[in-house]
């Protein structure tokens, strides 16, 4: 299979490789007259150009010019003539419903994108005998919240029919689609105990040689950031994309940490919403400082202050947040 993301100029037939990646050949330059140096053409800009298929089968498709990830799915869903809404989330570099390698908000150049589509709908009662559900839910950051890990021995664990990955569609016949990842789990925990009541979910359509499996997912340090080690394109929801050095170890390590206290405290995972608080934590000298700047710009999660200072000490102070 060949590998997606390219980083390429808009390459013509007969142009030189480099390191695999196509470059553009310029005008050839005319021989300098003596004692004159001939100005260089202009280069072009790199056009980034991926490559995708569906994860349950389909052709290789190509696609570029995409700044965030509703217009990701927009040019998937352009290419195999299907609408974006169909695409519950993508994984990179596999087809298979691994929550450790889906995509955020980076993608390394050189990542193969697999966007997995609406298959069965399914409706499951659940009754709530305890205050947690055992659910972690995420989103694809274009309306759908979806399920990325069921703890073990938890209540929705003793549910076969619900699987990581499936899309909650809503919750007692009231639509959820549209909702963020934080509004769902809010929902779910503050429906009473001991009163049934109705998920209705979507599985990713399957593939024959996945057809049968409960994928779980397990805590690993890379969750949720799958990059080439080299440049990435970061995705952004306001604001053009931009080409990136891939995350040093130390922001990996923080970020992973942070998306763990979105668990404990919120029972989402987000690896993009972890690296931004990252950022923003490194540049504020104090907790205080950090939950004014969080305020600013992602005042509608309502973060409580605890949960604050205790993301502040794991990404300024990491010997003292993990004791």
């Amino acid at each position: 299979m060949r590998q997606a993301g390219r980083c390429s100029r808009q390459a013509r037939e007969g142009s030189p490789m480099e390191n695999g990646v196509g470059q553009e050949l310029g005008t050839p330059e005319p021989p300098a007259t003596e004692g004159i140096s001939a100005p260089r053409p202009p280069r072009a800009r790199p056009r980034l150009v991926f490559h995708t298929q569906l994860a349950h089968g389909s052709p290789t498709g190509r696609i570029e010019g995409f700044t965030n990830v509703k217009e990701l799915y927009a040019k998937i869903a352009e290419v195999f003539s299907i609408s974006p809404t169909e695409i519950l989330f993508c994984t990179l570099n596999t087809h298979k419903v691994d929550m450790q390698k889906l995509l955020g908000g980076q993608i390394g150049l050189e990542d193969f994108i697999f966007a997995h589509v609406r298959g069965e709908t399914k409706e499951v009662e659940v009754t709530k005998t305890e205050d947690a559900l055992g659910l972690t839910i995420t989103d694809n950051g274009a309306g759908y919240a979806f399920i990325k890990r069921i703890k073990e021995g938890s209540i929705i664990n003793r549910i076969q029919a619900v699987c990581v990955g499936d899309s909650i569609e809503a919750i007692n016949d009231h639509t959820i689609v549209g909702c963020r990842h934080y509004e769902v789990a809010r929902m779910l925990r503050e429906l009473p105990r001991a009163q049934p009541f109705t998920l209705r979910l979507v599985q990713p359509k399957k593939a024959f040689d996945m057809i049968g499996q409960r994928t779980r997912s397990s805590k690993s340090l890379g969750e949720g950031r799958v990059t080439s080690g080299k440049e990435t394109l970061r995705l952004r929801a306001q604001g053009p994309a931009t080409l990136e050095e891939g995350p040093s170890p130390f922001e990996e390590e923080a970020a992973r940490r942070v998306d763990d206290l979105l668990e404990s405290y919120m029972g989402i995972r987000d690896s993009e919403l972890a690296s931004t608080m990252v950022e923003a934590a490194k540049e504020s000298p104090g907790a205080a400082q950090l939950a004014r700047g969080l305020d600013l710009v992602l005042g509608e999660f309502a973060f409580p202050q605890e949960f604050v200072a205790e993301v502040w000490a794991a990404v300024c102070h990491p010997k003292a947040g993990q004791e």
